[in-house]
């Protein structure tokens, strides 16, 4: 699948680092993609971000991964949260001026999930919430629950750091529409897995409804 030669956007702290997969075809959807935490050596090329797009590209959306504020080439530096949001916001921003009038999905992973599934929550122009290796123990999830917006959520049968029985609970209080895939003997970063959560998440999203 094709990869737009574009790589950065206006953000609010300066430019930010991206990449735009394309799908195969005509764009059904639009996906950002947040990935893990900055402090612990988060980047929009981690393997479980990487294959995670690329499986959203294949289920129909043109997917935008970005570096948050002082990652790699993005400008700025890590503010725990509030400006991560600003980041996506603006990466959502961007790619609703690209692909006008197409459904916008926020996806991500660990602390990326908790970013994107709450922004996502709060940006009326969202239809999906993807949270992969959904980080419930360290962030606020609650705006999350309550959406009506369908929440997709991804996880590791061995999450050394979230459990599964957690995740489980969590998911049991979020409002429907909702779907939920637990990878088998899978660790938090997905480690030899990234193939497995790949498919997983083609196959969560092929038969979305989109418009």
């Amino acid at each position: 699948m094709p990869e737009e030669s574009v790589r950065e956007i206006s953000g609010p702290a300066g430019p930010l680092e991206i990449v735009l997969d394309l799908p195969d075809g005509v764009a059904k959807a639009a996906a950002v993609f947040a990935h893990p935490h900055p402090l612990h050596g988060g980047t929009m090329h981690t393997k479980a971000v990487y294959q995670s797009a690329k499986a959203l590209a294949r289920a129909g959306a043109a997917v935008l991964r970005f570096n948050f504020r002082g990652v790699g080439r993005s400008f700025g530096v890590h503010d725990g949260g509030p400006g991560e949001m600003a980041d996506f916001a603006a990466a959502l921003d961007y790619l609703s001026g690209r692909f006008p009038g197409l459904p916008l999905w926020a996806a991500g992973f660990s602390f990326g999930s908790y970013i994107a599934m709450n922004a996502g929550a709060a940006d009326a122009r969202v239809q999906a919430l993807i949270g992969v290796g959904t980080a419930i123990d360290r962030y606020d999830y609650t705006a999350v629950k309550s959406s009506d917006k369908h929440k997709f959520v991804v996880h590791g049968e061995f999450d050394e750091l979230i459990s599964v029985k957690d995740v489980k609970k969590f998911y049991a209080q979020l409002a429907e529409p909702k779907d939920l895939v637990v990878i088998d003997a899978a660790d938090h970063l997905f480690t030899g897995k990234t193939l497995e959560l790949s498919a997983a998440v083609e196959d969560l999203l092929k038969d979305f409804s989109y418009g």
